[in-house]
């Protein structure tokens, strides 16, 4: 193959390979980050210590609370004086283990919840979770400091919906692509990135580009990843709900910037490294081809002279 066709063409393939860096990522932390239940546990516990999200709870379980004692008919309607005392209530819940074991529990039912309407594709109806192991807790504490009426306070059912009916469609696609995608995009990224590499008429080079393009890759995402915050709370009805959600989204998206940072710290030290190397090639190929001349004369001028003939 012509020095120009295969320079063209490790352009091509190490270019295509820097463009599916972020997209493999995104792809790889979807797939085995959000889609794994455990891991989606872990990460959201440390959150049911986050003001912000403790706030969001109160209002929650408060409004759900009140509005299924308001709905029933056999349960008289709790006095306006009250009402301030069942969120007080629930605000001090969410200072107790309990509420962080139901914490721990409930995302757990909400990702279980969430991922079979995802895989199933008969699923048509709006995904919900029932609220009534934290209203059951809340109504137990509300008894135990004698509020009235809080023993007649329902606790069947308080579902809340997480996911519309009328998204799921469009999130069950996504899902399936990205179950796709999340395998074959890194390896994809890999194979490219290591045949533009062989077929290039300087490898040196085509490393430093490579490096250089993961880099610009893993700054991209850390950008995207910055920009999705921003769009995200920006589409917020309820401006009191941003510091929950944006605490959300960090946590979920932790790994997601550190992958990206990974990603640009790597591509740098390569790129680096490439450049060093190179340099130091240059100066031993230039030390070997310097032509040898002063040693021969030195050492004849260091040889005795003759001495002169005899008469």
């Amino acid at each position: 193959m012509p020095p120009r066709l295969r320079s063209a063409l490790s352009a091509a393939l190490i270019a295509l390979a820097c463009l599916l860096v972020p997209f493999g990522a995104l792809a790889g932390w979807a797939v085995y980050g959000l889609a794994d239940t455990g891991r989606y546990v872990a990460t959201m516990a440390p959150l049911s210590a986050d003001p912000g999200v403790r706030d969001a709870v109160v209002d929650t379980v408060g409004a759900g609370l009140l509005h299924e004692v308001d709905d029933r008919t056999d349960v008289r309607p709790l006095p306006g004086t009250v009402r301030p005392f069942v969120r007080d209530a629930v605000r001090s819940f969410t200072r107790t283990e309990a509420f962080r074991t139901a914490w721990d529990e409930g995302n757990r039912a909400v990702h279980g919840a969430v991922l079979r309407a995802l895989r199933d594709d008969g699923h048509r109806r709006e995904v919900t979770v029932d609220l009534a192991p934290v209203t059951a807790q809340v109504k137990a504490q509300l008894t135990h400091d004698h509020m009235p009426l809080a023993g007649r306070i329902p606790v069947e059912h308080i579902e809340v919906a997480v996911l519309p009916a009328q998204d799921l469609a469009r999130l069950r696609k996504g899902y399936h692509v990205l179950d796709v995608a999340g395998l074959w995009l890194p390896l994809a990224t890999a194979v490219l990135a290591t045949a533009g590499i062989a077929v290039a008429t300087c490898r040196r080079r085509a490393v430093t580009a490579t490096a250089l393009g993961t880099a610009l890759g893993g700054a991209l995402l850390a950008l995207a990843v910055a920009v999705g915050r921003r769009l995200t709370l920006a589409d917020l009805p309820d401006e009191t709900r941003r510091p929950a959600v944006g605490a959300v989204y960090d946590a979920l998206t932790a790994t997601l910037r550190t992958v990206s940072w990974l990603l640009v710290a790597l591509g740098l030290t390569v790129a680096l490294l490439a450049r060093l190397t190179d340099r130091y090639g240059h100066l031993v190929r230039r030390r070997r081809s310097r032509p040898v001349t002063a040693a021969p004369s030195a050492a004849l001028s260091r040889q005795p002279s003759a001495p002169p003939p005899r008469l």
